[in-house]
């Protein structure tokens, strides 16, 4: 049996690692991983590792998909088979190469022929044990009969390396010249002969690492006598042939990968004008909003770039109300309001997940922190007990963190966010008037969303809220589901004012009694009177500070030094809502440096070539700039994003930074001597955000163009049946071509259809410009389109 563990990664860099499964062969690792893709790269990653205490973890296999492929698996559960790893197929980056021929008139007056190899730069090396490579390399001239080969000087720790170095090789010796072949290279010659280059970590007192190898035959100067081109890296010849690809398994992925091209924001006007009207629309359905839902494959699709839009204009509880209104008119049944699965329920979905992701941190984190740190056993169903286990001890143990999750939960309405309140006060409303015979459905409408829909789930799976860095073992998973089953009943139970509980299991119905006491019932509702109210929420300032991001980074010295050079020490980060502090080891109480986050001036990239490190960023603040650097371009990414959200309403931020360090007294980019000099570049962050989240309009804007364009036949189908209603006045022709559309208002409906295509298509033509200037602009053999040299 083995203890395995998974990564992702862009290429050879790490970017996320599940949590070892341990003793087994079949592991369930059931994560899930959401991140920006900060850079280009060639190949998504995924490795599998045996964890291996005393020594290396032994790398078992690896799936590696191209970028290319990526959209054919997007959206599927796919079985990939593992592939072997080999250090020699273990390859990334591209190499600058210009080779010529020269003509040497010898001492006795014959002519031979010269190769000129200038080995220019690399870009995109690997990262060595998460740091920048050592990198040099040998070039060879290779033929049938001969292996010249000859080396450069290696370039410390840097992954674009810029060697600039010639080399030359003879070609033709001035014993194969006559008069017929002029000046030219005989072609029995030119045909056998490469110029490789390989490429190498320098090991210094350990073996030198291999990182990659390209060969150009030399007869691409047959018709020209120069060539100069950026080749990508290969692996060398012998990589993966010495395993067999049956016998090491397989991994299943579900991958979802979108990429867009986002234009300037002067393109957006029209469909963003139509989209943000879609609130005011009678009927409802016969908006662009609801129409987006309507016909796309997966509804999910069109939610969250639509949440996110209509959230930041605004516009999203008027939405949001006015597609639950339409849920209501289909609700017989006061029990099952908000059960299903619909675009209302959806959007709103979404829109906790955004904006509630603070409050749940605030409410939750603690006491499941507690729940999967300890190993209290929780189990009552007598069938699964273990043995030894007490079933009393096991309830009293359930019983301990029911009433403190639900204690928690009920006392949260303060730091209830703005918008979540404004929806649930508009779903009780119409609730209310929609069964005004019943008195419990007012609470009902809003536990259907905030207790089963947002506490119960965040409970059962508190990796997918940012709660938990992984997803819990199975002994954690159980009682985290045994609590969310309580919690939900709870809140539901309280809202009906049931006698009994809605429970299938025996075991769970004895459980449930302990809590059947009108105390429950009064303080579910007094919570869902106190978050369904339109009073502003303002959270009282002795409110906890939330835990926002931490982890482990290298930062430089701030002011002492080790031989007149600051060196880079590793440190647990930690920020909250108030301070970014750092400390020697996890969990400990003492911060060794702290940054108040209303100090924070900016945060912005650092360039490489500072301390030829990657993934640096720099804090700027009251005092020196505090220099990161963090283990992968994700999390860097994710760092970055993180500090700007939190400081971007600090009054004295910055317009201009230096994007390099303050050294030897001068700054790197722009020479000036006084370290107060003002910044040279402008800062990134632009104006403070007017609303929790920043969100970024246009982009959210494309992803809808992408999801209209990509469904344009459904919208076709949907515009034959307006017409087709309008004509029958009602579905007695051909229904199936409609039966699947909501259509209120055949004539309204028709109009939106006509404008959204009327936009689609103008918005065509700068996507179909884009592509062919894309398509042709970058020439093949240059550094955005690099040659894929010949592989064994």
């Amino acid at each position: 049996m083995r203890d395995c563990f998974c990564t992702i990664n862009l290429d050879q860099e790490e970017v996320y690692r599940t949590q070892v499964v341990e003793k087994s062969l079949s592991p369930f690792f059931s994560e899930e991983f959401y991140f920006e893709i900060p850079r280009t790269f060639q190949y998504l990653s995924f490795y599998v590792y045996d964890k291996n205490v005393l020594q290396r973890d032994l790398r078992i296999g690896k799936v590696a998909i191209k970028k290319e492929d990526l959209c054919n698996h997007s959206g599927k559960e796919t079985w990939f088979l593992l592939q072997p790893v080999d250090s020699n197929s273990e390859v990334q980056g591209k190499v600058h190469l210009e080779l010529k021929l020269n003509e040497l008139i010898t001492e006795n007056g014959t002519v031979c022929q010269q190769l000129v190899v200038h080995i220019v730069s690399c870009h995109g090396l690997p990262l060595i044990n998460g740091q920048s490579c050592d990198p040099y390399a040998t070039v060879s001239l290779v033929g049938p009969s001969r292996n010249d080969q000859k080396k450069t000087k290696v370039k410390k720790k840097t992954s674009n390396p810029q060697f600039n170095e010639i080399f030359y090789f003879e070609v033709t010796r001035s014993s194969s010249y006559t008069r017929k072949s002029q000046f030219q290279v005989e072609e029995e010659d030119i045909e056998k002969l490469e110029i490789r280059i390989d490429l190498w970590n320098n090991g210094n007192l350990v073996q030198d690492i291999f990182l990659g190898e390209i060969k150009v035959p030399v007869n691409v100067l047959r018709n020209d006598s120069s060539h100069q081109a950026w080749y990508l890296l290969q692996p060398r010849d012998n990589g993966n042939k010495s395993s067999k690809t049956d016998d090491l398994g397989s991994l299943r992925l579900n991958i979802c990968y979108t990429e867009d091209y986002v234009l300037p924001s002067e393109y957006y006007g029209p469909l963003k004008t139509l989209l943000l009207k879609s609130p005011d629309v009678q009927p409802i359905s016969a908006s662009a909003a609801y129409i987006l839902g309507e016909i796309c494959r997966d509804k999910n699709d069109a939610v969250l770039p639509l949440v996110r839009l209509l959230l930041h204009h605004d516009k999203l509880v008027p939405f949001a109300t006015a597609v639950a209104e339409l849920d209501l008119k289909d609700t017989q049944d006061a029990n099952t309001i908000f059960r299903g699965n619909s675009l209302a329920t959806r959007c709103l979905d979404e829109m906790m997940k955004i904006v509630g992701g603070h409050y749940l941190k605030v409410t939750l984190k603690p006491i499941l922190d507690e729940i999967c740190e300890s190993s209290k056993s929780c189990e009552i169903d007598p069938i699964k007990l273990k043995e030894g286990d007490n079933v009393e001890n096991n309830k009293e143990n359930l019983r301990y963190y029911v009433d403190k999750l639900f204690s928690t939960i009920v006392k949260s309405s303060m730091s209830c966010p703005t918008v979540m309140c404004d929806t649930f006060y508009s779903l009780r409303q119409m609730a209310t008037q929609r069964f005004p015979n019943d008195p419990h459905v007012q609470y009902s409408a809003v536990s259907s969303f905030v207790f089963l829909r947002f506490f119960a789930v965040a409970v059962v799976s508190p990796h997918t809220f940012h709660l938990r860095p992984h997803h819990p073992d199975a002994q954690t998973i159980r009682t985290l589901t045994l609590i969310s089953k309580t919690i939900q009943t709870l809140g539901s139970w309280g809202s009906l004012s049931k006698s009994k509980s809605s429970f299938k299991e025996t075991f769970m119905c004895e459980f449930f009694k302990m809590f059947q006491e009108e105390r429950y019932i009064i303080a579910v509702k007094k919570f869902l009177d106190e978050i369904s109210s339109t009073e502003t929420k303002e959270s009282s300032g002795t409110s906890e500070p939330v835990h926002l991001k931490e982890g482990e980074m290298y930062k430089r010295a701030q002011g002492r030094t080790r031989i007149g050079k600051k060196n880079f020490k590793k440190r647990w980060f930690c920020l909250t809502s108030r301070e970014l502090t750092y400390h020697k080891q996890p969990g400990s109480k003492d911060a060794i440096y702290t940054i108040p986050v209303k100090n924070i001036l900016a945060v912005e990239k650092l360039e490489e070539s500072s301390f030829n490190k990657k993934n640096m960023f720099q804090v700027i603040h009251m005092e020196k700039p505090l220099y990161v650097q963090a283990n992968n371009c994700v999390e860097a990414n994710e760092w970055i994003d993180v500090l700007c959200r939190v400081s971007r309403c600090n009054q004295n931020r910055l317009s201009f930074y230096h994007p390099s360090a303050y050294l030897n007294g001068n700054w790197l980019c722009c020479l000036e001597t006084s370290e107060n000099a003002l910044g040279c570049k402008p800062c990134t962050a632009g104006v403070p955000a007017d609303i929790q989240i920043d969100i970024d309009e246009d982009r959210e804007t494309e992803r809808i163009y992408s999801l209209f364009t990509l469904s344009l036949l459904k919208l076709q189908k949907m515009e034959e049946a307006c017409g087709t209603i309008a004509v029958y006045q009602g579905p007695q022709k051909e229904p199936d071509d409609y039966s699947n559309f909501v259509i209120e208002d055949s004539v309204t409906t028709f109009k939106t259809i006509k404008q959204i295509k009327s936009i689609i298509e103008k918005l065509d033509e700068p996507h179909e410009k884009y592509r062919k200037k894309r398509s042709t602009s970058a020439k093949y053999g240059s550094k955005e389109n690099p040659i894929v040299g010949k592989t064994s």
